[in-house]
């Protein structure tokens, strides 16, 4: 079953679900979560306090409206469009992630965020 949130950036809001994976529940089990985001072409990114590693499901290409979980930086990763890593319009991150969920409203809402900007992701009650 997945589960919601809502990810907040300056006052605009966003719905978004996790999913079963055990490293969505991890994410789950310390919301809410705050950080800044980094952008990387058409990604933003920002560090969580969450460490594990790769499942068996991790991989670098991702779906437009996709979230991950980034081992190496210990980051939650949100897919919007193209990366510097891309190839065609694909959305490719650095290395492989952990799928976590997606958003479920419209994905360009992410382009008009900056580095540096204050993210939170908080559970909603459905």
């Amino acid at each position: 079953m997945s589960k919601g949130i809502t990810i907040i950036v300056s006052s605009m809001e966003i719905p978004a679900e996790l999913n079963d994976s055990p490293t969505a529940e991890l994410i789950w089990n310390h919301l809410p979560i705050e950080g800044l985001a980094n952008t990387w072409g058409q990604e933003i990114y920002f560090s969580i306090p969450i460490k594990t590693d790769l499942e068996p499901g991790a991989r670098d290409e991702m779906e437009r409206g996709e979230l991950g979980y980034w081992p190496p930086g210990e980051a939650f990763c949100v897919f919007f469009g193209r990366t510097p890593m891309s190839q065609g319009e694909e959305c490719r991150a650095a290395s492989p992630v952990n799928p976590v969920g997606r958003i479920l409203g419209d994905p360009e809402f992410f382009k008009s965020v900056q580095g540096g900007a204050k993210v939170r992701i908080e559970g909603r009650e459905d």
